[in-house]
């Protein structure tokens, strides 16, 4: 397990804490709409959502890899979760998170977070827009007339749209609450400017008795401390091939979107490294969650917004926003059931507008029209589908573009010796991608008897490209001709079996190693 830095970037001194507990409870603020939206998603009673939230943003919060980071119950997840409730009920839930926790701890000692280096900045581009629509489609269910949760299963999504003046005021406190976040660091940063909006939204809605949807209309919030449940589930192998499945797909999208988020938090605070660690602190926070009754999490991208931009640097303030959560259903539920639903929403469309990479509409016309492909389609995914699948999609679109972009670079250059030779100077890579490319570049009739197939400028990459080389040694000797290798590798003199006689050594052949399985490379390259 990697070394956890518990000491935040810098002292914490007076002024330095209170941002930091106030960033916390503008956090908490906006988690609890998120919370109970995400439990009604999934199909579980909303203290099922707010208690992942606690712990799971405790728990990273104080061990996670990147200080600033906001995690708890998501969307991403409710939307795998609710298939499994439907079928299975809530105790299936909290077997499969607690697995979910334990593969991520897994990930984690593996170290297979550094894997995420390999997400290209276009699928990053197409992840933060993506995830920026999710967020700014995700607020419209908060447009619609309250309905139960017992009959449309989807809290406020259940009732009809609003019309006529209450829509006209809900627009109305939105917009006020944007201009607020807008103009309050003009005027003082004191308070953080999300918290001021929604102060002085909530007051005014509360002193002037405005009617309009409120916190408490989605779900009441009041609760007792989450105590332990063992998850009430048989201990069978049917058990496992029920929630193996599922438990697999959580912690792929809880781990992308948390490294993703990490990396996106990174930049905005000049931070580094710490994926592992992130991995195994999703992983405890899950497992414990399990035993808990909460639905599991992983890191918000919106949340961790409003904390870096309220001035959150620190892991305080993921703990404070994870201890106000607690407050909040313990002791303070009737007045947060008094906020206006309206100010969280100005505050998540401001989110929303901070999130989304509205740079990348102007470079689309300018850089490579793969990478621009690949901005749009990871984007379109994400929206449709979700996170796991657009990341996946967009990092296989972008490594066959690029192996296509290497595959047209392999070419030579040739010509004849004093002697009667015929020298091919081979230049750019060889690997499964450019194997044919490579084989068409030879006039293997019309050759000479001697041939001299320098490597030089090359690299022989792969297991398709020995045998490339292999085919072509085969092809010059079946016509008597006389062929040399120069220049190649110390892993191609080892690896190669029927040309091996073929190579010329030299005190300068390039030394690198090859991606080929040594194990098989007698069935392979043997002509077996």
């Amino acid at each position: 397990m990697p070394e956890l830095n518990l000491l935040p970037p810098e002292r914490l001194t007076p002024a330095r804490l209170r941002i930091e507990i106030l960033s916390g409870l503008t956090v908490a603020l906006a988690l609890v709409p998120e919370a109970v939206a995400f439990a009604f998603v999934a199909g579980v009673h909303p203290l099922v959502g707010l208690y992942a939230a606690f712990l799971v943003g405790l728990i990273t919060a104080v061990i996670g890899g990147r200080p600033g980071m906001i995690s708890g119950a998501t969307g991403a997840l409710a939307v795998v979760m609710v298939a499994l409730v439907a079928q299975h009920g809530v105790e299936y839930l909290f077997a499969t998170v607690v697995l979910m926790g334990m593969l991520q701890i897994f990930a984690g000692v593996m170290r297979w977070g550094k894997f995420i280096r390999l997400v290209p900045h276009p699928v990053m581009l197409g992840f933060v827009n993506g995830l920026a629509i999710v967020i700014f489609l995700a607020q419209m269910s908060q447009f619609k007339v309250p309905g139960s949760m017992e009959a449309s299963g989807q809290g406020v999504a259940g009732g009809a749209w609003l019309s006529g003046l209450p829509l006209y005021t809900m627009l109305a406190l939105v917009a006020l609450t944007m201009g607020i976040i807008w103009v309050m660091p003009k005027i003082t940063r004191v308070v953080p400017a999300p918290l001021a909006g929604i102060g002085i939204v909530a007051a005014l809605v509360i002193g002037f008795g405005i009617d309009v949807p409120r916190v408490g209309d989605l779900a009441s919030i009041q609760g007792g401390l989450p105590s332990l449940h063992i998850p009430m589930v048989p201990l069978t192998y049917e058990t496992l091939q029920i929630i193996l499945p599922y438990a697999v797909i959580l912690a792929a999208i809880g781990l992308i979107e948390s490294l993703l988020t990490l990396n996106l938090v990174g930049e905005m605070t000049g931070t580094r490294g710490g994926a592992s660690q992130e991995c195994i602190a999703q992983g405890i926070a899950n497992t414990v969650t399990g035993f808990f009754g909460g639905m599991g999490g992983c890191a918000m991208i919106g949340q961790s917004m409003i904390n870096v931009k309220s001035g959150g640097r620190t892991r305080v303030a993921g703990i404070a926003a994870a201890l106000f959560l607690l407050s909040f259903i313990l002791f303070a539920s009737p007045m947060i059931e008094l906020i206006p639903l309206a100010a969280l929403v100005g505050v998540m469309f401001m989110v929303v507008i901070g999130t989304f990479a509205w740079n990348s509409l102007t470079i689309l016309a300018r850089v490579p029209k793969t990478d621009a492909f690949v901005i749009i389609l990871v984007t379109i995914v994400t929206v449709y589908e979700d996170l796991a699948v657009a990341v996946v999609v967009g990092v296989i679109v972008s490594a066959l573009a690029y192996a296509w972009n290497n595959a047209r670079r392999i070419h030579s250059k040739s010509y004849l010796t004093p002697e009667g030779a015929r020298v091919y100077q081979v230049q750019g890579p060889l690997f499964f991608g450019s194997a044919e490319g490579f084989g068409e570049m030879f006039d293997i009739e019309n050759d000479p008897q001697t041939v001299i197939v320098d490597f030089a400028d090359s690299r022989v990459v792969d297991q398709s490209a020995l045998q490339a080389i292999e085919a072509l040694a085969g092809k010059y000797e079946a016509l008597g001709k006389r062929i040399q290798l120069r220049h190649l590798s110390r892993d191609c003199h080892r690896l190669l079996k029927k040309a091996g006689h073929l190579m010329v050594d030299s005190d300068d052949d390039p030394d690198y190693a090859l991606a080929v399985n040594y194990g098989v490379r007698t069935g392979i390259l043997g002509g077996h």
